[in-house]
């Protein structure tokens, strides 16, 4: 009898010629959607994977939609179409990621066949380090828009990276979430100057400033990010973690919505299915599977731009792993655990817009920084200009009200949070719902801040509250995270 992880992955490769248009897609948002085989010529792509003038076997190639894999000698064959854009191959462990001259990652060549409708396309790798241990940063939104914000980015973000990259003795790469322009794309070349000052190879994933709004729908929206990075979904691996980078942004023309093409979910099924039960597998995208934003504004459901409408399929291709998404998007900090997998919502590298240097919920500017130990994952939010220990701001009772108030940016429920008097432990912190009272002062008002005047408090889950009315003495709080490292702040 066919596993669950076998019947749903054959489900979504199981109805050739169904498609979801995108007018469909906006009538019903939340239908399943069943994948189309493109049409368009034949293409036959032959070719080898090889490092060191040695064919490598069992390396995935892929074309955005079939996935093969190479054989004893390193060669591949690969039917492709000519609507496919980009052949390419999910870069194994243990073998440098191919890079351009800026550092993006280059691992993909564009489809062009000859007249015979065959093209050859041979990819030779270095062999690395051992990467079983290993690190990476996360940068959500950088969302530069002007040269000011391209200037902060440069002075401010970049220098801040350089410094944690090299006492990382491990670093990988780094991944720039989405978002990483605001509507010019004319900047992108400053943004890959940007990211070779930081000495790792940068990978990327598109977001919905990132697109060509003019080009009609999906996926004329993406061809200028794709000249600068090639594929807009794609995976490879780092020691014994599986990476998948994924275009959650659909364009309908006059907008977008939080949606994986059919194509692109029957190719993460195909890549899926070289990937062992139980690995871990870390997926990236712009938009967020799940945003809690909506509960805490009171909504009834996700808004469709702001949380996946197809995030179920996903759930499911991801059951039989150890997965983590990692997004950006909403300008906030905050982890979300549903559909079996655990989702990091990323503050971002420009803030609100870089309108100040925190980000609408109070978490400050920054990024994350990632440690892989085997399959285990572990992370740690990094302000941009502060030491990693930085991890909470404290608010002292005010207004007649009793209660302390802790920003813990990048809790979650394995968090510990409790507040002491003169060393002596006193009780818990427990999160409730609200505004960061630093951003209420910064952003709240319809003048405020002047850089961004749209720019407004948004209500967030990670403050914690304590009712010390009766404390006389010193007051600390202590936060103990799921990794046991812990981290104190007074209260001045």
């Amino acid at each position: 009898m066919p596993s669950r992880r076998t019947f749903l992955r054959s489900a979504l490769v199981a109805a050739p010629g169904l498609w979801l248009a995108p007018e469909l897609v906006l009538a019903d948002p939340y239908r399943p959607a069943l994948h189309r085989r493109l049409g368009g010529a034949p293409v036959r792509i032959r070719g080898t994977v090889s490092a060191g003038g040695s064919g490598l076997a069992g390396v995935a190639v892929s074309d955005g939609f079939d996935v093969t894999v190479t054989t004893a000698d390193g060669s591949y064959e690969l039917i492709s179409s000519d609507r496919q854009r980009f052949v390419f191959v999910s870069t194994p462990a243990g073998f440098r990621i191919p890079t351009t001259g800026m550092g993006t990652a280059a691992h993909y060549l564009p489809i062009r066949p000859d007249d015979s409708g065959d093209m050859t396309a041979n990819f030779s790798l270095e062999p690395g380090h051992d990467d079983t241990e290993h690190s990476f940063l996360a940068l959500g939104d950088t969302q530069t828009q002007t040269a000011f914000e391209m200037q902060r980015l440069h002075a401010e973000s970049v220098p801040d990276m350089q410094r944690v990259t090299a006492r990382l003795s491990n670093a990988a790469f780094g991944i720039a979430v989405g978002d990483i322009m605001f509507d010019d794309l004319s900047l992108f070349p400053e943004y890959e100057r940007a990211v070779s000052r930081i000495g790792i190879p940068f990978f990327q994933a598109v977001g919905n400033h990132d697109l060509d709004m003019d080009a009609g729908v999906d996926p004329e929206s993406v061809k200028t990010f794709e000249r600068h990075f090639g594929p807009a979904y794609y995976s490879f691996d780092r020691g014994a973690v599986h990476y998948v980078v994924l275009d959650d942004v659909l364009w309908h023309g006059s907008g977008y919505i939080g949606h994986l093409s059919a194509d692109q979910l029957t190719w993460l099924a195909r890549d899926l299915r070289l990937v062992e039960d139980g690995r871990t597998v870390v997926v990236f995208l712009h938009i967020p599977a799940l945003s809690s934003q909506y509960r805490r504004r009171g909504q009834d459901r996700p808004s469709t731009s702001v949380s996946l409408t197809n995030r179920e399929l996903l759930y499911r291709l991801l059951e039989p792993f150890n997965a983590h998404l990692i997004s950006g998007h909403t300008h906030e900090n905050e982890h979300v655990l549903e559909g079996g997998v655990h989702e990091h919502v990323l503050g971002t590298t420009c803030g609100a817009w870089w309108s100040d240097d925190i980000c609408h919920d109070g978490t400050p500017n920054g990024y994350a920084v990632y440690s892989v130990r085997g399959d285990a994952l572990s992370w740690r939010y990094k302000s941009t200009g502060q030491v990693f220990s930085s991890q909470m701001r404290l608010y002292a009772p005010r207004d007649g009200q009793p209660e302390l108030i802790a920003n813990v940016w990048d809790w979650d429920p394995a968090w510990q949070v409790v507040w002491l008097e003169d060393g002596v432990q006193r009780g818990r912190l427990e999160p409730r719902v609200g505004l960061d009272p630093l951003s209420v002062s910064r952003f709240d008002g319809d003048d405020a801040p002047a850089h961004r005047t749209w720019v407004q408090p948004m209500p967030t889950e990670h403050l914690l509250h304590a009712d010390i009315s009766d404390a006389r003495g010193s007051v600390v709080v202590e936060a103990v995270d799921r990794f046991s490292r812990t981290y104190s702040s007074r209260l001045s």
